[in-house]
């Protein structure tokens, strides 16, 4: 178990079932390394309705685009986007200065409070997002039902958001099929009116039964509630190219900066820039890795091409420059200092030992011939 589970299993209210929760969504839509080689990435094609649906939306202003990853609370992150030496309590406010938003998993693990999420939303500014996920005691242990008062303090707790609350996220329990969507839909309608929602399924039947999964996509449409789109290595079905509102949510994993990680990311550019000329007003894109080390990485790419594709201005994610010790030469720097004079040394050394070496050589010649020479000895008889 590594050393993060293991500090999740003891701080989390109900840490057993939470732990094993926790380490199915590392899991998820993860493959092997062999079985990544064999993997389409290819996008499918937009399904008529999504075309259909940013037609009519008829948008023509410019769409906000945010991006963002699923947590910020990353100590591996120190000496890439974090300054050596910063301490977790500021961890936050440095993320805020790289993305403009945040797929917010904390809160699927942990009921927010109100407090909690003041202190947060003061450690951001005003055009940032936060994008919660419904907790797990919602969404996995009720399974949607009988939660209202649970719904009630959720939705208390994000409140502390003020203006920088973004959608709400719900994943509804990946052992829930088709055969649940009115438990699905009475809990959307439950929301009040001006929550704004994406819906992520997860039960490989809703894609399937065609049936069932455009009676899901009209549901949606009519509750003005998003699909969430999950890019992911193990479930290519969950990239199913389906709007529901004129806004996209898209949850990208990647493989630990394998090559086709980057073309996917090409892939999504080229879509985000035709769902921007079809009428899109919001892109929600958030970076996830099976270990999320190199989130920074891959999230900095895709701005870069979203900047160069698609006319865009969203600042670049900053790297922390490695600085030298103060009042002395790096160790590195030292070490590389020194070859090059010790090479010198053995360079300017090599013609002496040469010259001395011949001069040796040519006197012991001349020793030799001037040397009497022995007479030779008789044979014995």
């Amino acid at each position: 178990m590594s050393v993060r589970a293991r500090n999740y299993f003891f701080l989390a209210p109900h840490s057993a079932l939470a732990l094993i929760r926790y380490l199915s969504h590392m899991e998820f839509g993860r493959v092997t390394p062999e079985e990544l080689e064999t993997v389409s990435f290819k996008l499918p094609a937009d399904r008529p309705e999504t075309t259909r649906l940013l037609k009519d939306n008829a948008y023509t202003g410019k769409p906000q685009i945010f991006t963002g990853c699923a947590k910020w609370g990353r100590k591996d992150w120190i000496g890439k986007i974090y300054p050596k030496g910063t301490k977790e309590a500021d961890f936050l406010s440095l993320y805020a200065k790289h993305f403009n938003c945040i797929e917010l998993n904390a809160t699927f693990y942990r009921m927010p409070t109100l407090s909690q999420t003041q202190g947060w939303r003061q450690k951001v500014g005003d055009d940032f997002k936060f994008c919660p996920k419904f907790t797990d005691q919602i969404t996995h242990l009720r399974r949607l039902k009988d939660v209202k008062e649970l719904t009630d303090r959720f939705l208390e707790g994000v409140s502390g958001f003020g203006n920088t609350l973004g959608p709400l996220f719900l994943m509804p329990h990946p052992g829930m099929a088709p055969k649940t969507i009115d438990n699905i839909q009475a809990f959307i309608e439950s929301l009040p009116d001006d929550v704004e929602l994406f819906v992520e399924l997860r039960h490989p039947e809703w894609f399937t039964n065609e049936a069932a999964f455009n009676d899901l996509s009209q549901r949606l449409t009519k509750l003005e509630t998003g699909m969430v789109i999950t890019d992911a290595a193990g479930r290519r079905d969950c990239a199913h190219m389906r709007l529901t509102t004129p806004e996209a949510f898209i949850r990208f994993v990647g493989n630990g900066l394998h090559p086709s990680d980057y073309t996917r990311i090409d892939d999504w550019v080229q879509r985000i820039k035709q769902w921007m000329g079809q009428g899109i007003e919001k892109v929600y894109f958030f970076m996830h890795q099976h270990e999320e080390l190199h989130s920074p990485e891959l999230i900095k790419y895709l701005i870069q091409e979203l900047n160069k594709h698609c006319g865009t201005t969203i600042p670049e994610p900053v790297f922390v420059e490695s600085e030298p010790e103060l009042f002395d030469t790096p160790k590195v720097a030292r070490t590389a200092a020194k070859k090059p004079k010790a090479a010198a040394k053995k360079t300017a050394a090599a013609p002496k030992k040469a010259a001395v070496a011949k001069k040796t050589t040519t006197a012991v010649k001349k020793a030799k011939e001037a040397a009497p020479k022995r007479p030779a000895k008789k044979k014995a008889k």
